[in-house]
């Protein structure tokens, strides 16, 4: 990502040059693309009081949501379109305040959190419950799924950015594709998915695909899965930067276009201006400190096929986001991650089924040793 805000702002000024006269076209058409998500703006309006307080000034905390609606003539492949949409992947994305690093957590879908009540599309409310995390955004949307991520970890959400399927596809046919390497063939009819082992560039289907499937690849949980989208999300980084799509405007056009129409995000960030000005702040952010990780987890103490977080390890990575102290990541699995599901760890619980409260360590010092935690960075390579 180093860069990538300098680059791409020459990039934008090299399109319209080339686009001529029609060059303030081209960027209303790009900046029309984008979907301000109002409704979600107005209920979280509604909850100001109740809501996180940002504790250090210009850290950033993006919540990142991929949905999973079959609305539309693009997503109507993917199966029937029941009205619903559920958040198929969740990731809060935090920008630390001097951007000298960016850390994306991955939030199960299957996690047993506490759902505040919310506002359906209908006007109609929700009662809170006990539920798990993907719920959220299948009964309030966005801004259900902010108040819940809020509860969860105690941090004020700045922004969010919500895509469907239709629009992660066309981000990597935009940039011709991403290259990623497997250890095994892959042939799953489920996700309509059939890869040789070795290296392998997929398309926007193939790595649709590739980030969604369960039954064929790893051990079938949706942790696995994660991580797999995580090391596929940081192979796209190194795609972007490793060839000339933000300075040839031939090739950036179709990623602007990708990225703007695919996108619904907060009024704050609907114009290429307000993407631009986010995007500014991570240009000098080395890729070593593009990290990704999933929330310490294990198998909920009730049903082995969802999951509760694992205390003190996960107040302990809210805490050091809250404060904007350093988190480190190691590509193995002997971390405070937590353990697997089925392992017989276990957080205490009430007995009503929810996990007691956090019984967090004293206030986190942002100068002491930063904790380690399972995950992997942009600068790893795809293919070693």
């Amino acid at each position: 990502m180093r860069r990538w805000a300098r680059r791409g702002a020459l990039g934008v000024a090299l399109v319209l040059v080339a686009a001529g006269g029609a060059g303030w076209a081209v960027y209303a058409k790009l900046d029309s693309n984008i979907t301000p998500d109002e409704a979600a703006a107005a209920e979280l309006a509604r909850y100001e009081k109740e809501r996180p307080t940002s504790l250090v000034r210009d850290a950033q905390n993006i919540l990142l949501i991929g949905s999973d609606s079959r609305a539309g003539r693009a997503n109507r492949r993917y199966g029937r379109d029941s009205g619903t949409e559920r958040s198929d992947t969740t990731i809060l994305l935090h920008l630390s305040a001097q951007r000298r690093s960016a850390t994306a957590v991955s939030i199960p879908r299957d996690l047993m959190v506490d759902v505040p009540g919310c506002r359906r599309p209908d006007g109609s409310r929700t009662e809170p419950m006990f539920a798990m995390f993907n719920y959220a955004f299948q009964k309030g949307g966005s801004a259900c799924t902010i108040r819940t991520v809020e509860r969860l970890t105690d941090i004020r959400v700045d922004h969010h950015m919500v895509v469907d399927f239709h629009g992660f596809k066309e981000m990597v046919d935009a940039v011709d594709g991403v290259e990623i390497c497997l250890a095994q063939p892959i042939n799953d009819k489920a996700a309509k998915l059939r890869l040789p082992a070795g290296k392998v560039t997929l398309n926007g289907e193939q790595a649709l695909g590739y980030v969604r499937a369960r039954k064929s690849l790893g051990d079938g949980s949706d942790t696995d899965r994660m991580e797999r989208q995580q090391r596929f999300l940081a192979a796209l980084v190194h795609k972007v930067q490793s060839n000339d799509v933000l300075l040839n405007p031939v090739r950036l056009y179709p990623v602007l276009d990708a990225a703007t129409s695919s996108l619904t995000t907060d009024p704050d960030l609907a114009s290429l201006r307000g993407l631009y000005e986010l995007a500014r702040g991570v240009r000098d952010i080395p890729t070593e400190r593009v990290q990704f990780l999933t929330v310490p987890r294990e198998s909920y103490i009730y049903n082995a096929n969802r999951d509760q977080l694992v205390e003190p390890e996960a107040e302990r990575l809210f805490e050091r986001l809250r404060i904007d102290a350093p988190v480190e990541v190691v590509n193995s699995p002997e971390t405070s991650q937590g353990p697997s599901r089925g392992s017989s760890h276990r957080s205490s619980h009430n007995g009503d089924g929810k996990p007691s409260e956090r019984q967090p360590d004293e206030p986190a010092d942002p100068t002491s040793p930063a904790p380690t935690f399972r995950g992997n960075t942009a600068a790893e390579k795809p293919c070693r």
